[in-house]
Parts: C-alpha cells; sequence; structure tokens
C-alpha cells in the first residue's frame, strides 16, 4: 500500500512510524476528536485535593485549586506524550497523578503492571451525549476490571458523586491509602471541589488553557439529569434501550 493511500493525522505524522503502523491506523474506525482532529479506536480535582490534603490543607487561602485551573494540576497523560514523547515521569514528585481517556487496553503496560492505582469516573450516557466515540467498551473494560482486580481499578459514577459526595470521597480515599481522613476534612474537600465553588472561580471563567480550550468551557450545569432539557422523550427512550442492551449482564445500571 503506498503511502498516500494511508493518510495519517499531523499528530501521528512522525518520520519514525513504520509504513505497517501508519497502514494499521488509517484501516482504524475513528470519530471526531476533542484535542485533536481525529480519535482512533484501537481495541476497544477531588482525587488532586485527597492526596495532597497534607501539603495543601484545603482550609487554606492560598489552596491551589483555588488560584490555577484543576486541568492544569492534574495533566493528562495523552497531552503530556504529545507534547514531549521522552517525558520522564520518575522526575515527577509524590504523589504522581495524572488524568487520561486513554481505554484500559491501550494504557501502557507499565501503569497496568505496576502498582499504581486507577480511579475511573463516568457518568450516564444521556448526560454525557455529546462525546461520541467507543463509549460502551470503554466504561465496560473499566467496569469489569474493578469487578476483577477491586485494588487496583475503582470504579465510580458522577451520579454517586453528587448524591453521595461524602461517602464517595471516603472510598476513594480509601482506595488511594490516603490513611484516615476525618468528617471536618471530607466537608472541607466537598466546599472546595463542589461545581459551584470551582465554578465560580475567576481561574476558571475566564482564560484559555495551553491547548486554546477555553477554561469556562469544562464547567457547564454540574446537574445530574440534565438531560431531559436537551433530549427528547423518543431519543432518551432509545438511549436507554442502548444501554440495556449494550451493559447486560454486566451488572452494571445507571438510573434514569
Amino acid at each position: 500500500m503506498s503511502s498516500s493511500s494511508s493518510a495519517v493525522p499531523d499528530y501521528l505524522g512522525d518520520e519514525d512510524l513504520t509504513q505497517e503502523t501508519r497502514d494499521l491506523i488509517s484501516s482504524l474506525p475513528s470519530e471526531k476528536g476533542w484535542l485533536v482532529s481525529q480519535m482512533y479506536q484501537f481495541q476497544g480535582p477531588l482525587v488532586f485535593a485527597l492526596l495532597n490534603r497534607h501539603k495543601f490543607p484545603v482550609s487554606s487561602g492560598d489552596h491551589p485549586l483555588l488560584v490555577t485551573n484543576p486541568h492544569l494540576l492534574v495533566p493528562f497523560l495523552e497531552g503530556v506524550y504529545y507534547e514531549s514523547p521522552d517525558f520522564d515521569f520518575s522526575k515527577l514528585s509524590f504523589p504522581r497523578l495524572m488524568n487520561t481517556h486513554i481505554p484500559l487496553l491501550s494504557l501502557p503496560e507499565t501503569v497496568k503492571s505496576s502498582s499504581c492505582k486507577i480511579v475511573y469516573c463516568c457518568r450516564n450516557p444521556k448526560d454525557m451525549f455529546f462525546i461520541g466515540g467507543p463509549f460502551w467498551d470503554h466504561v465496560l473494560e473499566y467496569w469489569y476490571a474493578s469487578l476483577e482486580n477491586p485494588n487496583k481499578v475503582l470504579f465510580v459514577t458522577y451520579e454517586e458523586l453528587k448524591k453521595q459526595t461524602g461517602d464517595t470521597i471516603k472510598r476513594i480515599a480509601e482506595f488511594l491509602g490516603c490513611g484516615f481522613i476525618g468528617e471536618e476534612e471530607v466537608s472541607g474537600i466537598v466546599k472546595l471541589c463542589s461545581f459551584e465553588s470551582l465554578s465560580s472561580l475567576e481561574v476558571n471563567r475566564e482564560g484559555k488553557l495551553p491547548n486554546g480550550m477555553e477554561t469556562k468551557a469544562f464547567f457547564r450545569k454540574g446537574d445530574v439529569g440534565g438531560w431531559g432539557d436537551t433530549l427528547s422523550e423518543s431519543l432518551a427512550e432509545k438511549i436507554d434501550r442502548t444501554i440495556e442492551e449494550k451493559f447486560q449482564g454486566s451488572g452494571l445500571i445507571f438510573s434514569r
């Protein structure tokens, strides 16, 4: 196959890519991307406050979350690789905390085989309908991993975080080995990381991130069930049927 028949996007246009790799990429299912033009399917602020609560007490007036956008405090794994493919993660200070949208099967082997822990958060598909892509496989990979290896992967939902915030924070803290966390600390973290608090800060209302995205674009309404304002009843029912079909037998249920 000639190179002209296996075009790849600019960010994958490295001269070191073999023709075999280029052919593979061009043959994969793709969707319009967010940070990049195309996403390819292959194989299908809260945690920051918890892990750094001794270094940055939530009651302090100069907490990083008050003056820095969360996306800059918890960098995206794929974003770091895109900007600096040779970045040395071993130089990062502890605790090393990263964010990612990468499917479980596509995570680096060093992540999957190491002692690092994964907290996976997902949301009712109707409230994030705009995302596109292989959503079902992405969720189920992490869901099954959390069942098979609960000490490695913790699966939580946005709905749990909204409705049972304190209890969910305690679950995450215990999973990450953060030690004892008292009610006062929980209340402080809930207040600091609440949608109302973060969305009202100037740093999250003005300006842009290095990738050009406006910081305010990451804060919509923060509601559960907001889909009712945008989806028709027939479309919502269709999505519900798809959810039941895709997650059948998995034990994973999203409330309607």
